[in-house]
């Protein structure tokens, strides 16, 4: 599967600039099979949720992924601002060119940045299957609990066989979006693709280093500081192999989450 990292400078509060972006990125890019864009990608980062909030039926954000999606015969995935039945979430959603095929409500609210205060916390786990690979789905503040990502291995298989985590994280903490990221791919034996923004708003600065590791902790492409995408290749019959040969989740600890 070809996955595109979009890693962009959103404009703040300006969803027609940031569609505008989103496209031209896509554009100037070689065909993948799966476009991820970062957390609250057509707005950045804004906490006052009913000062951009839209339903989905008003979305025009929401309206250009899954144009583009039926357009291209492709995947899209990200977050947005979404306002329903009087609340706010901060809603990932994966379209393929069939329509929303699956919606992922941000489970860790940050608590230091207000989040918590506007937006309504999701309680499930969502993984969505595309081509036969299965992402489960992820947002930002979620890649510091490990409980709620973690992997499990059963008689039918791997409960999934990457993450994808789309992010607002800040310049300040780079060096911990690297190490979690990847702690995340080696104890799920799972690929993670880890989608951040760059640039600035109002509040902080972002220094972008999209990324995805493979099961190992390794590599397999990234993106500098600027706006940009890449589009690299995942292989899962690789990722099937490795498992075979060190299955680590064998042995991990049994736990629920309540």
């Amino acid at each position: 599967m070809r996955i595109g990292l979009v890693q962009t400078d959103i404009i703040w509060c300006n969803t027609e600039a940031n569609i505008a972006r989103a496209e031209a990125l896509v554009q100037s890019a070689e065909p993948a099979d799966l476009y991820i864009l970062p957390e609250m990608w057509s707005t950045g980062f804004v906490i006052e949720a009913q000062e951009v909030a839209q339903t989905e039926e008003q979305s025009v954000a929401l309206k250009w992924m899954i144009d583009t999606a039926a357009k291209r015969g492709c995947a899209i995935s990200g977050s947005l601002v979404i306002a329903e039945n009087g609340k706010y979430y901060n809603r990932h959603y994966f379209i393929t060119p069939n329509g929303i095929a699956a919606r992922y409500d941000k489970h860790h609210l940050f608590r230091l940045g207000g989040e918590t205060k506007r937006f309504t916390a999701g309680v499930e786990r969502v993984v969505v299957d595309w081509q036969g690979v299965k992402f489960l789905l992820q947002t930002c503040y979620d890649i510091r609990f490990p409980i709620f990502s973690r992997n499990s291995l059963t008689e039918n298989g791997y409960d999934y066989d990457a993450i994808i985590y789309v992010a607002n994280f800040p310049t300040a903490r780079e060096a911990v979006w690297r190490t979690l990221s990847a702690a995340r791919a080696i104890e799920n034996e799972a690929f993670v693709v880890a989608v951040n923004r760059t640039g600035s708003d109002p509040y902080c600065s972002y220094s972008g280093g999209s990324v995805l590791w493979d099961s190992f902790g390794e590599v397999v492409a990234q993106c500098g500081q600027s706006e940009t995408i890449v589009v690299t290749e995942i292989d899962t019959k690789e990722l099937k192999e490795r498992r075979k040969r060190f299955p680590t989740l064998r042995d991990a600890d049994l736990f629920s989450i309540e």
